[in-house]
C-alpha cells in the first residue's frame, strides 16, 4: 500500500495501518504529493513536465505535478482511441493548516519568541490551542546556479498556542484575536533581565547574502534548524519557502475494540490517498480486480488531487485552474494522429465520462443527533457516502446516484446518502466546479469523519479500506456500466 508495499487486497482491514503510516509521515501537502508520486513510480507510472512534449502509448501509465502540492496520475487503456471517456476521481489533498507570514520573526515578547503565522482557511481555531505543533514544508534552495526545491519536516513540537487559564476570567472566555492573541511561542529569550543574550546571532553573508537576503527576513534559530535539517551550510542559499504548522501527534487505531482511526488532516488525505490506492490496485497487473472484464480497456482511468479547496480553489493548483481540463487535452492530442479538430474529441471525451468527486463528509454525532435528518445520517466503518444538495454545491443528481449505485454493486459495497437539513449550511467541493468547466456527468461521493475542520479528527478503522475498495470499483466497472446508462 505504500512505495514498498504495493499488494491489492479486497480486506478492508489491510488498510488502516497503511494509512495511519501515510498520515503520520506526510504532514504537509509537499510531503504528501511527493509520497503519492513515490508510490506511483514505484508502480510503473511515468512522471510528465508540463514544461516537455508528451509522448503517450496505449497501456502506458502516467503522473504530473504542479506546484508539488498537486497531482494528477493517469493509466490509458489498452484500446483507448480519442474520444472515449475516462473515469475520474478527482477530490483535495490540502488541509487545514497555519502557515509562516512572509516575515514571521516577531519582537521578544516578556521573556517569548513568537513566530507569525496566518491560518489557511479555518486553521488557527480553538482546536490548535494548547496542541503540540510542528513545522514543515518546501524550501527553495540554491544549488550549483538553480534553484530547486527540498522538504523538510522538524521531527520535535516547535510551536505552541497557549490559553489563558480560566482562573483570569472574562478574558479567558474569548471571543479571541487571532493576530494578537494565537500567536504560537517558539522559544524563550530572557536576555533583558539575563543581562546578557542566550540567542547568538548567525551571519547569513555569502554569494546571495546581505541585509536584503531572504533569511535575514526569517527567525534566526529557525533558519539555523531548518538548514541544519537540510544539511545546509551557507543559509544565504536558502531563497525561499512555504512552511507551516502541524499537529505532531501521530495518527493511530483507537476505540475499544479499534474501532477507529484518531488523526490529524484527515480532510482530506482520506479520499486521496483512498483514490491513489485505487488507482494502483486497479491497474497493478497483480490485481485480481483490474482483470473483472478479459477485454482490453478502451477508457482513460484518472485520479486528480487539487490543492487549495479550502480556500475557494481559485489559484493554478486548484480545481477552478485549467490542470484536469489541459490533461485531458494533452492526452487527446497525444492519440489523435492528425485528426481534426482535437477540440471535438475532447468534447467527446468529455460526454463519455464520469467524475467521483471524492470529499470527506460529515459522519452522525451521538451528540448532536438534532443536527442531522435521521434517514440522512451516515455511519462509520460502513461505506461510501453520496452528499446531495438541492442548491448545487453538490454535483449529484439521480443519473450519477443510479450509476454510482451500479458501481456499487458489482463490486459487492455499499452507498450511505447525506444530505444538510434545511435550516443548516451545506459546504463544497470540487466537484461542481470541474462537472461544469468540462460538462462531465458527475456524482458526490466521500467518506465519513467525526470533527471536520478540528486539528485532529475521526474516521472509521475500516473506513480507508473501504473507501479503496469502492473507488477502485468504479474504476475497474465503469466501462461496463458505462454502457447501461448510454440513454440517460
Amino acid at each position: 500500500m505504500t512505495a514498498t508495499n504495493r499488494t491489492a487486497s479486497s480486506n478492508p482491514e489491510d488498510y488502516t495501518q497503511p494509512y495511519c503510516d501515510f498520515m503520520t509521515e506526510n504532514p504537509t501537502i509537499f510531503h504528501a504529493v511527493s509520497t503519492v508520486a513515490s508510490s506511483l513510480r514505484a508502480a510503473g507510472y511515468q512522471p510528465l513536465s508540463e514544461r516537455d512534449t508528451w509522448s503517450l502509448v496505449q497501456g502506458g501509465k502516467y503522473y504530473v505535478e504542479r506546484n508539488g502540492s498537486a497531482l494528477i496520475a493517469f493509466a490509458v487503456g489498452e484500446a483507448f482511441e480519442p474520444g472515449n471517456g475516462a473515469a475520474v476521481i478527482a477530490g483535495h489533498i490540502d488541509a487545514l493548516t497555519a502557515r509562516l507570514k512572509p516575515v514571521p520573526r516577531l519582537e521578544v515578547k516578556a521573556g517569548y519568541e513568537q513566530l507569525a503565522v496566518a491560518p489557511y482557511a479555518g486553521a488557527l481555531n480553538s482546536t490548535w490551542w494548547d496542541r503540540d505543533l510542528g513545522i514543515g514544508g518546501k524550501v527553495l534552495v540554491r544549488e550549483g546556479g538553480k534553484v530547486v526545491s527540498k522538504l523538510v519536516k522538524l521531527g520535535w513540537p516547535i510551536a505552541r498556542v497557549p490559553t489563558l487559564a480560566p482562573h483570569f476570567g472574562a478574558p479567558s472566555q474569548g471571543p479571541f484575536n487571532q493576530e494578537t492573541q494565537m500567536v504560537p511561542i517558539i522559544g524563550l529569550d530572557n536576555s533583558d533581565v539575563n543581562g546578557a543574550s542566550t540567542i547568538k546571532t548567525e551571519s547569513y553573508q555569502g554569494q546571495y547574502g546581505g541585509e536584503r537576503s531572504f533569511v535575514n527576513t526569517q527567525p534566526d534559530r529557525l533558519v539555523k534548524a531548518i538548514a541544519k535539517e537540510l544539511g545546509i551550510t551557507d543559509y544565504s542559499t536558502i531563497v525561499n519557502w512555504e512552511l507551516e504548522l502541524f499537529d505532531i501527534q501521530p495518527a493511530q487505531v483507537g476505540g475499544i475494540d479499534k474501532e477507529f482511526i484518531f488523526a490529524g488532516r484527515i480532510d482530506d488525505k482520506l479520499c486521496s490517498w483512498a483514490a491513489v490506492q485505487a488507482l494502483l490496485n486497479s491497474t497493478s497487473s497483480s490485481s485480481s480486480s483490474s482483470a473483472a472484464s478479459s477485454a482490453p480497456s478502451s477508457i482513460l482511468k484518472v485520479v486528480g488531487l487539487f490543492d487549495d479547496e479550502e480556500i475557494g480553489s481559485q489559484l493554478r493548483q486548484g480545481a477552478k485552474g485549467n490542470f484536469l481540463p489541459s490533461v485531458l487535452q494533452r492526452i487527446t492530442d497525444s492519440f489523435a494522429h492528425g485528426l481534426e479538430p482535437t477540440s471535438s474529441l475532447l468534447s467527446q471525451t468529455y460526454a463519455n465520462s464520469f467524475l467521483v468527486s471524492s470529499d470527506v463528509i460529515h459522519a452522525v454525532n451521538p451528540n448532536f443527533l438534532n443536527v442531522y435528518l435521521s434517514n440522512h445520517s451516515p455511519r462509520l466503518n460502513t461505506g461510501l457516502v453520496v452528499s446531495a444538495d438541492s442548491n448545487g454545491h453538490m454535483t449529484t443528481d439521480s443519473v450519477s446516484t443510479a450509476l454510482m449505485q451500479r458501481v456499487a454493486e458489482k463490486c459487492g459495497q455499499r452507498l450511505q446518502v447525506f444530505q444538510i437539513r434545511n435550516d443548516s449550511r451545506s459546504g463544497g467541493t470540487v466537484g461542481p466546479m470541474l462537472s461544469s468547466a468540462m460538462g462531465m456527468r458527475a456524482i458526490d461521493a466521500g467518506i465519513p469523519q467525526l470533527s471536520m475542520h478540528s486539528v485532529r479528527a475521526t474516521t472509521g478503522s475500516l473506513d480507508p479500506g473501504l473507501g479503496v475498495l469502492i473507488f477502485q470499483g468504479f474504476l475497474d466497472h465503469y466501462e461496463s456500466v458505462d454502457l447501461e446508462f448510454r440513454e440517460v
